[in-house]
């Protein structure tokens, strides 16, 4: 039998990235080999179709992203 404690202490879930809606900055450099600084470049953009704000927090919608890149010649 499980105490308590070990209960709280599960692991979160660990989903593939290519499984994910949402990927933080750092996953989306992992995912598309563009550099963390780039991402964050095209992100301010005001215009940029695949940033989704939480606050302060951008996240990049992976499914947006990955047609973005798609259809780019050059980034």
């Amino acid at each position: 039998m499980m105490s308590d404690d070990k209960k709280a202490k599960q692991p979160k879930y660990e989903v593939p990235l290519w499984h994910k809606s949402n990927l933080s900055i750092e996953e989306a450099a992992a995912y598309s080999g563009i550099s963390r600084d780039k991402l964050y470049e095209m992100t301010n953009r005001e215009n940029c179709p695949f940033v989704l704000w939480l606050g302060h927090r951008r996240l990049i919608k992976r499914q947006v992203f990955d047609e973005y890149i798609a259809n780019m010649y050059s980034v």
